[in-house]
């Protein structure tokens, strides 16, 4: 249902280099580029996840109780992306570990504040 998620960017530059090194760790890629923004996923089929300066000329703001949320297929890609979040200067929002049966996450913002976890399922 979801094609892709936009975050603002006040920065493209250190967006870029901050999403072109964690999402690596995803086995993303980038799939889109053009003078506002770039985009990485995995396949075409499959969301993507894109940063952007504001269509509007503004300033880009975080979203109070947004969030998106990347998807992997092990607790030590968790673990691997959430480390690496930090190692570019993201922030932690929350360490890695179990939150519920079955799921395991880590938190973190970017270089603009956006919030994103990482997470696995079993």
């Amino acid at each position: 249902m979801i094609g892709y998620v936009t975050l603002g960017t006040n920065d493209l530059s250190a967006a870029t280099a901050f999403y072109d090194a964690l999402l690596a760790e995803t086995g993303a890629r980038r799939v889109w580029e053009f003078p506002r923004g770039v985009a990485w996923g995995v396949a075409p089929d499959k969301p993507s996840l894109a940063v952007m300066a504001p269509f509007d000329g503004n300033a880009a703001t975080v979203g109070n109780g947004v969030m998106v949320a990347l998807v992997v297929d092990s607790h030590e890609k968790v673990d691997r992306v959430h480390a690496r979040a930090l190692e570019l200067g993201g922030k932690d929002e929350g360490p890695v570990g179990a939150r519920g049966e079955g799921f395991y996450a880590g938190y973190f913002r970017d270089l603009d504040g956006n919030k994103l976890n990482v997470f696995c399922h079993g």
